[in-house]
């Protein structure tokens, strides 16, 4: 088993804390969609059970919330390798949501400049999340 090895983002002002954190927002990118599509309940408002006494619970709106929280995660990943690598955005999504080696992708660029563009897509990642 392989050990991933971070990437240097100092050009980027990014701090290795702060490359673990994009990357495993991310790796979780399957998660939240799986996510996203399971959360078709829509009810009507129900009682808290929090004990609150009159509080009414609004799961309609809170599952409309969590939708959006979702699809914005979502497009902030998609949207930062559309920025990064224009028509090769598919490449950097397989590579950094589903960790898919460079060797794997047939990717037609050298490595190089994939993992230029690689380091660009985490550069704008950090300043969208």
């Amino acid at each position: 088993m392989r050990k991933d090895r971070d990437l240097k983002l100092q050009d980027y002002n990014i701090s290795p804390n702060r490359y673990r954190e994009l990357k495993y927002f991310c790796k979780q990118y399957r998660e939240k969609q799986l996510q996203l599509r399971s959360i078709t309940e829509l009810s009507s408002p129900g009682f808290d059970s929090n004990g609150g006494g009159n509080k009414i619970s609004d799961r309609t709106g809170n599952t409309a919330l969590r939708r959006l929280q979702l699809e914005k995660e979502l497009e902030i990943i998609e949207q930062s390798a559309m920025e990064a690598g224009n028509e090769f955005y598919p490449y950097i999504l397989n590579n950094v949501v589903d960790g898919v080696r460079y060797e794997h992708l047939e990717v037609p660029m050298s490595r190089r400049a994939f993992f230029r563009m690689k380091l660009k897509f985490f550069g704008i990642l950090s300043t969208k999340k």
